[in-house]
Parts: structure tokens; sequence; C-alpha cells
């Protein structure tokens, strides 16, 4: 068996390392398969992977740590919690791989895909455009099985064609934009707010009519200032919370 391989992190001087080294790493853990060991590479082997000093890997354990998705014991090792709770609340700073994180670490079923008219609330994201290409995921809990959320992205035609929708059942949108279609990220915008389910919502998700639920929406951006995907989100409101914390600038 290979050892656990996390991603590689291009670092912004702009936020706390530790805390884009803990989100990278998260972000690997919630993503590996069942078959990745769950020992974790010693601390200085992560540090030099990272080129951060050991201190600041230690920061970023500790915060992964007390979140319960690893246990760290003296003279054994650091090792991947197999029951990691995948629906702690997230610290959001602001940083792509944080944004990968919230979308890691679930089972994705693609419910369907295809060309559609812009919808409307979102023709400012899109001028000039009839068209946006659409996606629909359903995402559910790896052990439980339970829905947790579902997800609908409208990705603009240039850049969906050169989207394996096989991919977006294993990895999050972000990343598959980023990693596999080159797609030259500059920033995502999110909103969260709180709304009542729907039936489509609350049928997905097996929750009542008008229960509470988290309605999250990110832009992405690319490095022309284009938006290239808007990603709207239906979290079940007794299966996440949000915790932001602010940075003195």
């Amino acid at each position: 068996m290979t050892a656990f391989a996390p991603d590689s992190l291009v670092l912004n001087r702009k936020l706390p390392l530790w805390y884009q080294v803990s989100q990278s790493l998260r972000a690997s853990i919630l993503g590996r398969t069942p078959l990745d060991p769950l020992r974790l590479p010693t601390e200085e082997q992560l540090a030099a992977h990272y080129g951060v000093s050991v201190l600041t890997m230690r920061q970023a354990l500790k915060e992964l740590e007390e979140e319960g998705l690893i246990s760290r014991h003296r003279r054994r090792g650091t090792f991947i919690e197999p029951g990691a709770r995948r629906g702690a609340p997230r610290r959001l700073l602001g940083s792509i791989d944080t944004i990968v994180a919230q979308q890691s670490g679930e089972l994705t079923k693609l419910l369907g895909q295809g060309p559609a008219p812009v919808p409307g609330e979102l023709a400012d994201y899109f001028p000039g455009l009839a068209e946006i290409m659409s996606y629909t995921r359903l995402r559910s809990d790896s052990e439980s099985g339970e829905p947790v959320n579902w997800a609908h992205n409208a990705v603009r035609p240039d850049i969906a064609a050169r989207i394996d929708p096989a991919e977006l059942e294993h990895r999050p949108m972000t990343k598959v934009l980023r990693d596999s279609v080159g797609v030259r990220i500059s920033r995502v915008t999110d909103t969260v707010e709180a709304r009542l389910a729907d039936p489509a919502t609350a049928e997905l998700l097996r929750v009542p009519l008008l229960s509470p639920i988290l309605h999250y929406t990110g832009v992405t951006y690319d490095e022309g200032g284009r938006v290239v995907d808007v990603a709207r989100i239906h979290y079940r409101g007794d299966r996440f919370a949000f915790s932001v914390t602010v940075e003195p600038g």
C-alpha cells in the first residue's frame, strides 16, 4: 500500500500559513479513497512537502485534530480517523482549498446535465450568453447514505465542453475546473443564507417541506474576471454549520 500523498499547495501570503495547510490537508483527507492508508507522513515530511516550518505544520495538524479528522499518538504517529466527522463547522478565510474542502468527503451522484437557458436570476453573471451547461448532483454521507446536500452548477459552455462528467461523481466542481480543465481561478465569492425547503429540496434531502436549510451560492471567477461557474448548494440544516473567522488585514 502506498503512503498517503496530500495535494500540493500554492501558498497565499495574505492568509495564515497554518490555515492554508490545514485546509489543503483536510481536502486530501476527505477526498481519499477507501484503499488509502490511514497513517499520515511525519510532521517533518509534511512540513517539507508544503514548504513550511514544523511549528506551522503542528498548528495545522492541531486544527484537524480538534475537528476530529485525525488523532495523534506519541511514538506511533498521526492517523486519519476512520469515522471522521464530515459535518463539522468550517472556518472560511477565503482560500480556494477551503472551497474544495467544503465540497469533499461525501458520495456524489450526478442526477442530470445538459444545456439550459440562463436562469433569469443568473443573467448578470453571464452577460451575452443565452445558454449555460447545467449540472445537478446529490451528495450523501459516505457512511450512513443519508442525503447531505444537492447542488446545481451553471457553467459557461466553452468551459463545460472540457469537463468529463464522470469526474463530477468523484471530485468537487471547483477541483475539476482548476485541476482538470485548467481554469486559473482568481476568486470564489461565497454567500450563505437560511431558507425553507421547497418541494424539490424536501424530496431530495428527505426532510419535511418548509424545514430549515442552508442555501450556499458560490460564484467562481477566472483571472480575466469572467464568471465560469455559479454553484447553488442546498444543505440540510441539521447537518451543517458555518463558522467565519475574520483575520486583521
